[in-house]
């Protein structure tokens, strides 16, 4: 499991609002300190010595009360029950760790020796820190969290915006058959730089809990279907076309670091293009699914068909009512719709490329 995905496992079970994140909470406020463990299997006895089972539901006032007693407290893995408490632990001591603080230490080792969810609650430092397996997160205050959630969705917008000009420009270039590899790499990079923001904003919501309500509702506001639009995108133009190519270019741009993905070169070799010195040279055709896929109420199998019969998005613009209608899956009116919704679609473009 990557690093990016055990963040947001452990940070959901320790979100503002949840009754866990109440418990450490009223811990952390009386500078009592604590070491707690989610997950208690036949693996875990050999480390666990002494205390006492308790197995009763948790509550944060539990959990307060029995975090003044110097030992550990076993959690169910779920963090609904409390198990056991004022335990002793005895991790591996060959096991690494980086932290200096005994109760730090020994969560360290405790979670790389078990992997299972480890939070040590600082007596002096007023900090609390997760882990699970290498993984290590100290969380911050959430009043800090809300200001870089608040900054991140700002550089969001304005990035969003540049993004939005630059798709309607490809756009209109389809339409005019004037799309180079360079147009296309380029709406490719800011469409991952978008993504990347919107990661990061994630990462704070799943942190803020409750608290993240509003950021999560702007969010999803401004990049509403981006990834759709990519992958659409990355369909038009990857030279052979199937699903799993489509799917794996996809995976690969994500793969990409942040200097790596400023390289538009590097963009142009994962879509599938080996001649990439001259990319603003070099003209490619759009399938149409990007494009097509914006008519409303059209079936995902009838663009395929579409994209099938006419292969280019010129050569649909030219088709006929007839040669429409003679589309799998295509009636008269559907043909009208499509014939129709396309030339609204190009007339919009143009304007909003002027805007």
């Amino acid at each position: 499991m990557k690093d990016e995905d055990v963040k947001e496992e452990v940070l959901r079970l320790v979100a503002p609002g949840t009754e866990l994140r109440e418990g450490l909470e009223n811990v952390l406020r009386a500078k009592t300190g604590a070491l707690i463990v989610l997950g208690y299997e036949e693996e875990m006895e050999d480390l666990v010595d002494g205390g006492f089972r308790i197995d009763s539901p948790f509550s944060p006032a539990h959990l307060y009360e029995l975090a003044k007693m110097d030992g550990a407290i076993l959690l169910s893995g779920d963090g609904k029950r409390i198990l056991y408490a004022n335990t002793h632990l005895n991790p591996d001591s060959s096991i690494q760790s980086s932290e200096t603080g005994i109760r730090h230490r020994t969560a360290q080792r405790v979670a790389k020796q078990t992997k299972k969810l480890v939070i040590a609650i600082s007596q002096r430092r007023n900090v609390i820190t997760l882990y699970k397996g290498a993984f290590r997160y100290s969380l911050k205050d959430i009043g800090v969290i809300l200001t870089k959630a608040n900054q991140a969705l700002q550089t969001l917008e304005k990035y969003k915006s540049v993004l939005d000009q630059s798709m309607t420009n490809l756009s209109a270039l389809e339409f005019e058959d004037l799309v180079t590899l360079q147009d296309v790499t380029e709406v490719v990079q800011r469409i991952e730089q978008v993504l990347r923001i919107k990661h990061e904003i994630q990462a704070y919501i799943h942190e803020l809990g409750t608290e993240g309500r509003l950021i999560r509702m702007q969010l999803e506001e401004l990049v509403a279907g981006i990834e759709k639009e990519e992958y659409w995108l990355v369909k038009d133009y990857i030279p052979q076309l199937d699903e799993k190519s489509a799917e794996k270019a996809l995976a690969e741009l994500q793969q990409l670091s942040s200097e790596g993905l400023l390289d538009r070169q590097n963009i142009a070799r994962i879509i599938g293009y080996t001649d990439v010195e001259n990319a603003e040279e070099n003209a490619v055709m759009p399938r149409g699914y990007r494009i097509i896929h914006k008519i409303p109420r059209l079936p995902a199998s009838v663009v395929e068909n579409l994209v099938r019969e006419f292969s280019h998005l010129s050569k649909t613009m030219m088709a006929t009512i007839e040669e429409l209608d003679e589309v799998d899956g295509i009636g008269e009116v559907r043909a009208r719709i499509i014939k129709d919704g396309l030339k609204r679609i190009q007339e919009q473009v143009f304007v909003d490329r002027h805007i």
